[in-house]
């Protein structure tokens, strides 16, 4: 079982390696990074020419925890996606590049990124 768990986390980082190779966040065009766990979601809009983030959303804020309810699913993440896009354009971001890691894109991740493209954030 060990080794099985090093293959598989070998995997999970090769194929994360494989996505950020191409995506760099800057200024005019920052990382929309997503984090998925099976209870909550997190992503954030990174700046990695000064390394800050610049806005951020979750499952577990207080505020879109009574909104989204449970956060393991694509309800939630509809929530996260539309949190995301709000406070990233009232940071100054309508650009973005999507780093979805080493997560497939289906079921909650696409569902945030759609949700962040009908709030008004381009990707």
């Amino acid at each position: 079982m060990v080794n099985k768990q090093k293959y598989i986390s070998k995997q999970k980082l090769r194929r994360k390696r494989h996505v950020r190779k191409s995506i760099r966040g800057n200024e005019q065009q920052p990382r929309l990074t997503v984090f998925r766990s099976h209870r909550h979601l997190c992503c954030q809009v990174i700046d990695d020419s000064s390394g800050t983030t610049i806005a951020s959303a979750s499952t577990l804020d207080k505020k879109l925890i009574k909104k989204s309810g449970y956060g393991g699913n694509c309800a939630a993440a509809k929530v996260i996606g539309t949190a995301i896009a709000e406070r990233a354009i009232k940071a100054g971001v309508k650009r973005v590049s999507f780093d979805r890691g080493h997560f497939r894109y289906h079921g909650r991740l696409a569902a945030l990124a759609d949700a962040a493209r009908e709030a008004g954030l381009e990707f």
